[in-house]
């Protein structure tokens, strides 16, 4: 393993005393020892808990080497001089690091050095001041298993020996401890008043709302963490699968126009909304409660620290009011509105009919949201809002504008995996309410005119951006928003694809609020329980600051901008900027290395097939992605793409940014697509596609309470012959704009930009980089396997790769 902690906090001696006696690590009693390796026997004999006995203890501590020679027990009792060697091979095998297996005794500190795990900068030998503080850092070091070692010990009972002893919130190294009890939490639902009637019957739709909170919350108010899931309540599997369109279409001519932002941008008139219900009561006693929640393991972290946890799961959903609307601003409303009520600006009711208020009295008004895809989307969409009371956003693989989920410069393009999918079909998947008979029986033909109101505004036939897609554009609004972000992405995140994160992240730069991001090499992907990184460190740390207001420095200590690399397992580093489109180096299709074998001034590739090989590319995609790069002198896609390959590399490059595609282009009818895939080509070993267990290890997230699986994105066990970067794709006749239709005719040859998807991607020295010009994606396009042929003209053709500066 390769550890990377920015998590810990910069500390001295009165910090680490301080911080020690409030876990009860030093008290009264300790302040008499004099001795150095009396102390750390004290810190061992506390580690191994008090609730055990002595002799237990000791039991414990002896079965840990100190040196060649002695056992950890027989070197403190010496009471000799304590060396820093020994010490770290005491520490070592706290971290869960085997002798003999993981490092050798006497070679700790330069294991700890290899491993990146952090080392006390003490005297050797070591004084009573140095044990203190390497102590205090030892507890803020990562074990083998990816958590804190004072994270290992709180989930193996050291708070829970006396849970009343400790402060609450007890904050150490500016961070949370689990000492709330998970048993006693409280579980309660509310139905929220939302400022909406997407049902039209006439009354305010109710939002059913979950809040699991620690007992403590009844007398002193805790920070909250919401998560809006639109999945929350459950989903219909069989309806979205119902829905799902076919997608083997061909491509059509669009009719030209002359559509404009300003056309699309037209406001409409907001309805008139029924009045508030009557509050004929107020009580702070819930009537209805719940069993298991839909959790996220990160929310399930913070419950054993101190925070509530709210789910809702919106209009539309079991036991709510209203209708689906897949992103529009009354899905932003049924977030905002339960984070007006946390903070003490919206009402709420104990049930659906007898208006009885109830108060979120446990709330100290300090909102933050968590949740990854649809539950990260409703995030930004909250915070477009400037909602008051929403401090912090947690922004896992997020959609910024649902346009570029489901389409893409004019062609309806599929998230990866879901061919077929929209909006309607999202809408239908989500509109649990009709898992109520009588619910369903009730809205069954409101709710066919709203799914066919979605079916055609999306305006599936054209692909082009309008009303309907500008309606759920969050970037329009992003200069509205104040909380604090923190967003977290999938660079091979075909699903949610980069471009989402890139956009929103230059949307929010120029605004006076702390901005977070970390880009990691996996895809649809929660990464909370990583061994290599200390990423819920950093988000507990980040909460502290943000929701109990605690000054730890959060949004110094946690880099602006966090890579993983794709080039080497287990390495993070911080960047400086990202997709800021600098540094372009161009590279001409006519010539794109010195041994090209393109000579020709046009090149030409065809989009169809024989039905046979265009059925099995349909039914097995990954055997399509791999012809289409390194597909042998066989393979039926040869005449379906052409291939541009650079020199090879002398020396490692990073890409930063989108690649710009620069095309002159023609089609052989009046309509066509044009895609592209940026390639790194060589035979190597790579990242697998998806995090695998580490020993089978699970995180304990507190004391006898949930649990996660520890993960890490190791090499594979075979080289492999090529990496696809990025991607891209645009309608020949959206080469001005995705809104506007520019004609298209047969023969003719037509200027085409088109940018392929954000990345920062470390091509090493010795491949080559190359472009793969094609049309069909089957992955993700429509596939119409018709007879159309394109052709490229080279004298006026190029890429530009955006490349780190040296």
């Amino acid at each position: 393993m390769k550890n990377h902690q920015y998590a810990i906090a910069d500390y001295n001696l009165k910090v680490a005393k301080n911080e020690l006696r409030a876990i009860h690590f030093l008290d009264e009693e300790t302040d008499k020892i004099d001795n150095p390796s009396a102390l750390l026997k004290h810190f061992l004999m506390t580690y191994f808990l008090d609730s055990q006995s002595l002799d237990i203890r000791g039991q414990k501590i002896s079965q840990i080497m100190a040196s060649f020679e002695d056992d950890a027990l027989t070197y403190l009792d010496k009471n000799a001089p304590l060396s820093k060697i020994a010490f770290y091979n005491i520490a070592l095998q706290l971290l869960q690091f085997t002798v003999g297996e993981d490092f050798l005794i006497d070679n700790s500190i330069t294991k700890m050095q290899t491993l990146n795990l952090p080392v006390a900068d003490v005297h050797d030998p070591m004084n009573l001041y140095d044990v203190i503080c390497a102590w205090y850092l030892l507890l803020n070091t990562h074990t083998k298993y990816g958590v804190t070692l004072i994270d290992y010990l709180a989930g193996e009972g050291y708070f829970a020996q006396n849970y009343n002893q400790f402060d609450k919130p007890l904050i150490f190294n500016g961070k949370s401890m689990p000492v709330y009890d998970t048993n006693n939490l409280i579980r309660e639902v509310v139905y929220v008043e939302a400022p909406m009637d997407t049902d039209n019957d006439g009354k305010l739709d109710l939002l059913k709302t979950e809040i699991v909170r620690p007992k403590e919350s009844n007398k002193k108010p805790v920070p909250v963490i919401f998560t809006a899931s639109p999945y929350n309540q459950g989903t219909n599997d069989a309806d979205g699968e119902k829905l799902t369109y076919n997608v083997n279409l061909g491509l059509k001519h669009k009719e030209p126009n002359t559509v404009s932002l300003s056309d699309i941008n037209k406001k409409e008139k907001e309805p008139e909304l029924p009045a508030a219900r009557n509050v004929e009561g107020k009580t702070r006693k819930a009537e209805q409660t719940f069993s298991r929640e839909q959790s996220y393991t990160l929310n399930d972290y913070f419950l054993a620290r101190g925070y509530a946890v709210v789910y809702s799961a919106g209009i539309g959903t079991y036991e709510s009011d209203g209708f689906r609307t897949t992103g529009d601003k009354y899905e932003t409303i049924s977030a905002t509105a339960v984070i007006e009520w946390l903070a003490g600006n919206r009402v709420a009711f104990t049930n659906r009919t007898d208006n009885n208020q109830i108060e979120a009295y446990w709330s100290n008004g300090n909102v933050a949201m968590s949740g990854r895809s649809y539950l990260g989307t409703l995030q930004i969409a909250a915070a477009t809002t400037g909602v008051a009371g929403l401090k912090a956003c947690l922004v896992e693989a997020a959609i910024s504008s649902w346009y570029d989920y489901y389409r893409e410069n004019g062609l309806v393009m599929a998230p990866g995996g879901f061919q077929g999918e929209d909006a309607d079909v999202l809408a239908a998947e989500t509109y649990s309410r009709k898992k109520s008979a009588a619910e369903d029986i009730k809205n069954e033909k409101k709710w066919e005119i709203q799914l066919t109101n979605i079916t055609n505004e999306q305006d599936r036939n054209s692909g082009d951006y309008n009303a309907f897609w500008n309606k759920r554009n969050y970037l329009n609004d992003a200069k509205k928003i104040k909380a604090d972000m923190f967003f977290i992405h999938g660079l091979n995140d075909e699903n949610v694809k980069p471009i989402n994160v890139a956009n929103i992240w230059h949307a929010v730069d120029p605004l006076n609020i702390s901005k977070k991001m970390i880009l990691h090499q996996g895809q649809h992907i929660y990464i909370n329980a990583f061994q290599s990184l200390d990423f819920t460190d950093m988000v507990n740390l980040w909460f502290t600051n943000k929701l109990m207001e605690v000054e730890n420095d959060a949004d110094n200590l946690i880099p602006n901008i966090l890579v993983q690399d794709n080039a080497t397992d287990q390495n993070w580093y911080a960047i400086d900027e990202f997709d800021e489109d600098e540094n372009l180096k161009r590279f001409e299709l006519a010539k794109p290395s010195d041994d090209s074998e393109v000579t020709d001034d046009k090149v030409s590739f065809s989009d169809s097939l024989d039905e046979k090989d265009f059925e099995a590319y349909c039914n097995d995609v990954n055997k399509w992605e791999n012809d289409l790069v390194i597909g042998g002198s066989d393979a039926p896609i040869n005449d379906n793409r052409v291939i541009f390959t650079f020199d090879k590399l002398l020396k490692d490059v990073t890409i930063n940014g989108k690649a710009h595609i620069h095309l002159t282009a023609s089609s052989s009818k009046d309509f066509g697509m044009l895609s592209a895939q940026l390639i790194d080509l060589g035979e190597d070993f790579r990242l697998n596609a998806q995090p695998e267990s580490v020993d089978h290890a699970k995180i304990q997230l507190g004391y006898l309470w949930r649990e996660d699986n520890l993960r890490e994105f190791k090499m594979s066990r075979n080289k492999t012959p090529f990496k696809k970067i990025a991607e891209g794709h645009i309608n020949m006749q959206n080469r001005n704009n995705a809104y506007q239709v520019s004609d298209l005719k047969a023969d003719e040859f037509y200027e085409v930009n088109f940018d392929l998807q954000p990345n920062v991607y470390k091509v090493k020295a010795g491949h080559q980089l190359a472009v793969v010009i094609y049309a069909t994606d089957f992955d993700k396009s429509i596939r119409g396997n018709q007879d159309v042929k394109y052709t490229i003209d080279l004298s006026d053709s190029a890429v530009e790769l955006p490349f780190n500066k040296d």
